[in-house]
């Protein structure tokens, strides 16, 4: 919102320069976009009187100027220009000023002769506009001398724009933030006049009547002008209203968006010719009924919308716009006021569904104070008054069933001073929130706070607190340790986790990648994900960006080929990436939110095998501190290829698939490549993960080791063979180390060579080749009678 700094002088002396005041506001609590001030650029530029005028002794287009700058001395200044005479007032550049365009004026010498400065144009100070200029620009006779020029010219107007927030829509007026000047300059603000007579005998509810049928319009209130004389608004009107980025366009219109502006309640006047059942009635639109608004646009309306109706005609959309049809014309003589309070939700929601946003939706959305009302239309009565414009007429009609009260709140001040970490007196207390019309009674330590209605953001004892600290200044408020133990800094288990596992992968030789939560359903079909897969049931977007990304993943899968395809195209010879993000898997019940499961994806590709893959997962693992982790083949995952593939347990929980991409999928993303792809279920790894480090002191006893090798069918997987050991193993092997797998000439079609190490010991003592032997020839017997092994 754009508040002119001359506008906010009306109500509040403002004695400081609207940069300082962008600041205080801002320390305040007030946000401050950007201060607009149109005469900064141009410095050290006055008024002057020319005293003396001679010609230059070596030019004789030159002359010499005496010039009276307010000081005791004169100054000289040489001069091109030939339109002035002795006692003409001048704007005059002197030695150090600046003019529009970064021009610089020093002190220098023309012809020999020394120049103090320059004497400007219109031109020269940037406000010529598009005329042609020559010569000097003459003041009038009664300017006075040393002035700031901006200051003579009205150069030095200024604009603070701010950001409003949904909270505060007491602020969105100039009077709302003259109110938080005052407050946070601690000094008063005056309210603009509300007084206005009633110079028309006649009475609004003699003509008008006025139904609300709909809760949605909390308060309506009518009142009428008669002998109305629509003309251009008076000057000073104007400006304000331009310098607040509203466009003039008569009197009345002018006054209604003065009055919103300046109190932050949207009018709205019809003309009174064209409310011919002399009935206004609020009520919902009907279906598809079409209307057209002042933009000249005609609107499709749905029963949602709340409208202002003559009778059965709709002349106004309630809190956005009104209606082309009742619009006030150049040889309009009777006006209706209309001033209400409609329901923010729906103006909200109305306003977007008609694509249509206006000043005043943007205000009724964020729920206007009811008791504005009355004011409103007690000013804008008085601009009619004061502009001369028509006659009001007398009485009013304010429909105003359920008003809205002030509340009251008590807080304790010793509570505030521990909850702000400050030490101030309750005295002080009350007088910053009485500075913000919080009106405030002090009963022992407790404050007892009237809340006015328009501040409906102050309900709870930490918005008390809220105010004094603004007021007080968040910049002297002490930086003080919370004495909650749970309210300090920290990172959480989860973060602590998160940081082991990306210093896993990023130590494997991986970047982090990252892509969105949502994708198009023809990405199922890409990574050939079957009709009747549960993955296919999704959380759809209601207002998605495109068809690309209207639903919520429910795998990363194609996220991470993505990525791939993204680094092969652009000629990347390999590419080692993870990712750690969720996908969303809706329940059976639609009301519920779905769950937001924590995924790491680990993709691959370029002189990489599966074993370099299962290589970084047990990496992972590791880290994490889990055990108990097996891997089991998997060859129903249409994704994978089905002889590449694996899943991965931790005791009996499933937490995810590794291993070669299928080349169908890996074609359909253009990738020529084979690539591999880790998708894990990051929660349960944390579930298992166990960061305690237990000490285990080095072993007393020596070890014995024993080599093993034997012929099995290609089928039998090493995890097989690896659970027998250690099953049969028991507490005495230590270690189990693959070390040779071999095909080739001398094995048997089918079969392949597989070589163990084994490593026992004992804590306790000693182990002798006896025990060994019939431990390790246990082992042999095993794998032998259940996987049909022969010894090498």
């Amino acid at each position: 919102m754009k508040v002119p700094v001359k506008w906010l002088k009306d109500y509040v002396n403002i004695d400081i320069s609207a940069q300082e005041l962008g600041d205080r506001l801002t320390l305040s609590g007030s946000k401050v976009e950007e201060v607009i001030s149109s005469g900064d650029d141009i410095q050290n530029v006055v008024t002057a009187k020319i005293e003396e005028i001679k010609p230059h002794p070596d030019a004789e287009k030159l002359v010499v100027c005496q010039v009276n700058v307010g000081k005791e001395e004169l100054i000289q200044i040489v001069t091109g220009a030939n339109n002035m005479k002795e006692g003409d007032i001048v704007p005059a550049a002197l030695h150090g000023s600046t003019l529009p365009g970064g021009v610089k004026i020093k002190k220098g010498k023309l012809r020999g002769i020394v120049s103090n400065g320059m004497m400007c144009s219109e031109e020269e100070l940037g406000i010529a506009g598009e005329k042609e200029i020559h010569g000097l620009m003459i003041l009038p006779k009664d300017t006075p001398i040393g002035k700031d020029i901006k200051e003579v010219l009205g150069l030095d107007n200024s604009v603070i724009d701010f950001e409003i927030t949904s909270n505060r829509p007491d602020c969105l007026s100039v009077v709302g933030i003259a109110r938080e000047t005052a407050a946070t300059l601690g000094i008063d603000y005056t309210m603009p006049n509300l007084d206005y007579k009633c110079s028309c005998e006649s009475k609004i509810t003699d003509s008008l009547k006025v139904e609300v049928r709909d809760d949605l319009c909390r308060r309506y209130a009518a009142r009428g002008v008669k002998n109305v004389k629509i003309a251009p608004s008076p000057a000073w009107m104007q400006e304000r209203l331009m310098e607040a980025g509203v466009r003039p366009i008569n009197n009345v219109v002018d006054i209604t968006n003065f009055v919103m502006l300046e109190l932050g309640q949207p009018m709205h006047a019809f003309d009174a010719r064209e409310i011919t059942s002399n009935t206004i009635v609020v009520e919902r639109a009907k279906d598809g009924e079409k209307f057209t608004t002042l933009d000249e646009i005609e609107r499709d309306l749905t029963n949602d919308m709340l409208c202002i109706k003559d009778g059965e005609r709709t002349v106004a959309l309630a809190g956005i716009m009104g209606g082309l049809n009742s619009e006030v014309k150049e040889d309009t003589t009777s006006i209706i006021f209309e001033c209400a309070n409609f329901d923010g939700t729906n103006v909200r929601v109305s306003s977007k569904k008609l694509g249509l946003r206006t000043e005043a939706s943007s205000r009724f959305e964020k729920d206007l104070d009811p008791n504005l009302v009355q004011m409103a239309i007690d000013r804008a009565c008085n601009l009619i008054n004061e502009l001369e414009a028509g006659d009001v007429m007398e009485e009013t009609i304010d429909v105003y069933t359920k008003k809205l009260e002030e509340h009251t709140l008590e807080v304790d001040s010793n509570w505030i001073n521990k909850f702000l970490g400050t030490n101030i007196s309750k005295e002080d207390m009350k007088q910053y929130l009485n500075r913000l019309e919080l009106r405030t009674e002090i009963k022992e330590d407790t404050l007892v706070i009237t809340v006015p209605t328009f501040r409906c953001d102050v309900n709870i004892k930490e918005d008390v607190a809220e105010e004094i600290a603004r007021i007080y200044g968040y910049n002297n408020v002490p930086v003080t340790i919370s004495n909650n133990a749970s309210e300090r800094g920290g990172k959480n288990r989860k973060q602590h986790l998160d940081d082991r596992v990306i210093e896993a992968l990023i130590g494997s030789g991986l970047n982090q990648s990252i892509s969105y939560s949502f994708f198009s359903p023809k990405v199922f079909d890409t990574i050939l994900i079957p009709e009747n897969s549960p993955l296919r049931k999704v959380v759809k977007i209601k207002n998605p960006l495109g068809e690309d990304y209207s639903i919520m993943r429910t795998t990363t899968l194609s996220s991470m080929m993505e990525a791939l395809a993204r680094n092969y195209s652009r000629n990347n010879e390999e590419a080692r990436l993870f990712e750690m993000g969720k996908v969303y898997l809706p329940g059976d019940d639609e009301l519920k939110l779905p769950e937001e499961r924590n995924v790491i994806t680990i993709g691959l590709y370029g002189n990489v095998d599966y074993l370099d893959l299962k290589g970084i997962v047990e990496n992972v693992v590791d880290h994490l501190g889990i055990f108990g982790t097996s891997f089991t083949r998997e060859s129903e995952n249409p994704t994978f290829h089905p002889g590449k593939t694996a899943n991965l347990y931790i005791k009996r929980d499933l937490v995810g698939t590794l291993g070669e991409i299928h080349p169908d999928v890996a074609e359909n993303y253009g990738i020529d490549e084979r690539c591999y792809i880790a998708e894990l279920n990051l929660d349960l790894l944390y579930n298992h993960s166990n960061l305690n480090k237990m000490y285990k002191p080095l072993p007393k006893f020596p070890a014995v080791s024993r080599d093993i090798a034997m012929l099995v069918d290609d089928s039998i997987l090493v995890q097989e063979i690896e659970d027998i050991i250690i099953k049969q193993g028991g507490k005495m092997v230590e270690k189990v180390k693959l070390f040779d797998v071999y095909k080739g000439k001398q094995i048997p079609e089918g079969k392949k060579s597989i070589a163990y190490s084994i490593l026992y010991r004992l804590e306790n003592k000693t182990l002798t080749d006896e025990e060994v032997n019939k431990v390790h020839d246990k082992i042999v017997r095993t794998i032998e009678n259940k996987l049909g092994a022969q010894l090498r």
